[in-house]
């Protein structure tokens, strides 16, 4: 039911996410999603976990990551995986995006956002610190800023298409990380 929900999201924006659309959306009955998610924030709630769930990284792709030497190079890898990751559904960046929309018009969504984004990065933060990768909280947060509008440019009208977005990542690491 939570994938039926991205999907709506993606297609319709916030104001289209109603239990009736993910019902119609996931081809079942009415009421359906309201025995898995009882309320709008119960259904919010539940997206935002799948949209983790599904662009969470894999394991063996993180250990190989990690393995290379720490550096400018090695963080460029990583994130370019981060970017991958996102990239991999359009549907679910877009529905991502529609959440993050979302959390500047109600609170309640604003809470559930802030609280994801916030321990998003503490973990980011921390893995940076543990695999030896340049920079720190402060050049993490430029690079989040910067990929959050990379991905927007790459999801909707973008304003320079025929730069290949690796290009483009490796761009921002080489301009917001010191040399190692």
């Amino acid at each position: 039911m939570a994938d039926a929900a991205i999907g709506v999201l993606a297609d319709e924006g916030s104001r289209g996410l109603t239990h009736r659309a993910v019902d119609r959306r996931a081809g079942e009955p009415a009421g359906t999603t309201s025995n898995y998610f009882r309320s709008r924030s119960d259904l919010l709630a539940g997206v935002v976990a799948r949209i983790g769930e599904r662009i969470a990284p894999d394991p063996a792709v993180v250990d190989r990551l990690r393995s290379a030497p720490p550096g400018r190079a090695s963080y460029a890898a990583h994130l370019r995986y981060v970017v991958a990751r996102m990239t991999a559904s359009r549907e679910v960046a877009l529905a991502w995006f529609e959440m993050r929309l979302e959390s500047a018009r109600r609170p309640e969504v604003a809470e559930l956002m802030g609280a994801t984004l916030t321990a998003g990065f503490a973990a980011d933060v921390a893995y940076n610190a543990e695999a030896g990768l340049p920079g720190g909280a402060a050049e993490i947060a430029l690079l989040h800023h910067a990929v959050d509008g990379l991905l927007l440019d790459r999801l909707t009208v973008s304003i320079d298409p025929a730069t290949p977005t690796d290009a483009v990542v490796d761009a921002l690491v080489a301009g917001l990380l010191p040399e190692a």
